[in-house]
């Protein structure tokens, strides 16, 4: 094997530290093709879908791709900007805004675990800014093999062929943060007082198959937890949130409950007005502003629901960036905490 240094390095370099704040991705453009080539990506993970490779790859390439890269570029172009992706444009902003915050010896890198910009081409980054401590920051705050897991496999597979490996700190989980609880109650809180207290609360999460909660991963729960926490600081009771899971894929049976089937059930219980929070994303994407804004609203409606309202992401909200800057710090104890954090 043949590892990647640096013709001619200057081993007098000054050393910086290296932050990657990584994301699930998007496809280049909303077309077909490009589309396509990211579904690909994305669903030839291993993490992803546990499938036999040789099945998988039958299925994938012949049934799946050729069908569903037309559907999910139709729904990528009901929500394309100006600007292009909505979640790039979020994360752009994101990295712009942690860099500026951080001391001059600080490289601040944006990778996504599919599509572009590519965590190995946000490494390589730090690389040459020759950053020899890094540290790892997804935007999911609960750890999932299928997330958080799969961004690790990424990181992991670019760093071994160094020939000079970094230090490297993964942080797997933030779910239950007191100063991530904090954010989120007040984004949910300001948006009762606008929109008026709904007759329910929805947390909806994007789901995974259950044989996978059954196999250990810890996701289910620390999803739970997280919906605790903002209840308790809200002073909901139990009766005013439910906890929902999206997006499910395929026949087999995954988290429940479904968001869509609840969506579809709460008009007949005499929920008539319901808001809706995705704490497992830090930036909108394709899940919270067609899937839930959306396809679920339509559900709800139809169903005889009258008054919904979807509760955007943090996204580039400068709480959000301070927080993030927060957990950066926690590893490097000598910077100057923004005034939110509390370490």
């Amino acid at each position: 094997m043949k590892f990647k240094g640096e013709q001619n390095f200057q081993h007098e370099n000054e050393q910086k530290k290296g932050v990657l704040i990584a994301y699930l991705g998007t496809p280049d453009s909303p077309d077909v093709l490009s589309v396509r080539r990211y579904l690909k990506e994305f669903l030839s993970d291993p993490r992803i879908i546990e499938v036999p490779k040789i099945i998988w790859w039958f299925v994938l390439n012949i049934f799946i791709l050729n069908f569903r890269s037309f559907n999910s570029a139709r729904l990528y172009k009901s929500i394309w900007t100006e600007g292009g992706s909505p979640l790039l444009v979020n994360c752009i902003k994101i990295k712009e805004k942690v860099q500026k915050s951080l001391p001059s010896n600080y490289q601040v890198a944006l990778g996504m675990r599919y599509g572009n910009p590519s965590i190995k081409s946000a490494l390589n980054e730090l690389k040459e800014a020759n950053c020899r401590d890094i540290e790892v920051i997804t935007l999911f705050p609960h750890y999932s093999a299928t997330t958080v897991g799969s961004i690790f496999d990424a990181v992991s597979t670019e760093i071994k062929s160094w020939r000079w490996v970094p230090s490297v700190k993964f942080l797997n989980s933030y779910h239950d943060n007191p100063l991530l609880i904090e954010i989120l109650s007040k984004r949910i809180k300001k948006s009762f007082e606008s929109q008026g207290k709904p007759d329910k609360l929805v947390f909806s999460y994007h789901s995974i198959p259950k044989k996978y909660f059954d196999s250990g991963d810890p996701y289910h729960c620390l999803c739970q937890k997280t919906s605790r926490l903002i209840a308790e600081k809200l002073s909901l009771d139990e009766k005013d949130y439910i906890t929902a899971f999206q997006s499910r894929f395929g026949p087999s049976e995954w988290l429940k409950p479904y968001t869509s089937e609840t969506m579809k059930s709460l008009p007949k219980e005499g929920i008539k007005s319901v808001q809706v929070v995705s704490p497992g994303f830090g930036v909108d994407n394709l899940e919270t502003l067609q899937e839930i804004d959306i396809e679920n609203k339509e559900y709800f409606e139809d169903a005889g629901g009258e008054n919904f309202h979807y509760i955007p992401c943090l996204n580039d909200d400068d709480d959000h960036v301070e927080f993030l800057i927060s957990l950066i710090a926690v590893s490097y104890t000598h910077l100057k905490l923004p005034k939110i954090c509390t370490v």
